[in-house]
């Protein structure tokens, strides 16, 4: 991402610039470990209270099954997200969270589009094309990597159980595979 991970961590942190991007609210702030956060996801009537386990600003997040990390990469940062999603749902999962790095983006530039989350998401015009790409990719639960958009998507089918863990990491313009990572 072309940001400091300052300005990052601030964004995945406070209640306001989540609202901006994320797919979930969130009723407190998640920059400290040991709060206990309710978590909402945006289009689902259930919500859910967790704890920050690990806040080590501006380098390490980690509450419920969602870990972050950022890391200084020339002028910008390379996020990472690890994500543990149900199997029959990563497809979706993956395109959701593709939407939501870009909206993130833009917003840290000041260029915002407004939160494309949940059933508005799925309005979204590239969303059926991006669901079709990571279905390609995470089909068949073995080891894949392809062409996607001109990025590269690998899946490492490091799972247990109907859960699949996967990770993106952002860095700078692109996509490409490092182990299970997928890098924007």
């Amino acid at each position: 991402m072309h940001h400091s991970p300052e300005k990052i961590w601030q964004a995945l942190t406070d209640p306001a610039h989540l609202r901006e991007w994320a797919p979930f609210e969130a009723n407190a702030g998640l920059g400290t470990a040991g709060t206990k956060v309710k978590l909402s996801w945006v289009g689902t009537p259930q919500s859910f209270t967790t704890k920050v386990t690990r806040a080590e600003a501006p380098k390490v997040l980690e509450y419920g099954d969602l870990r972050w990390e950022l890391e200084p990469l020339g002028s910008g940062t390379r996020l990472t997200l690890w994500h543990s999603i149900d199997r029959r749902f990563i497809s979706w999962g993956a395109a959701g969270w593709h939407i939501c790095f870009d909206v993130l983006e833009r917003y840290l530039a000041d260029d915002r589009l407004g939160r494309i989350v949940g059933p508005e998401a799925m309005k979204f015009k590239g969303w059926q094309r991006l669901v079709a790409e990571y279905s390609k990719q995470f089909g068949g639960g073995c080891s894949q990597l392809a062409d996607a958009s001109n990025s590269e998507l690998v899946n490492r089918a490091d799972h247990e159980g109907s859960h699949q863990t996967f990770n993106f990491s952002l860095g700078s313009h692109h996509l490409r595979h490092s182990d299970t990572r997928l890098h924007l």
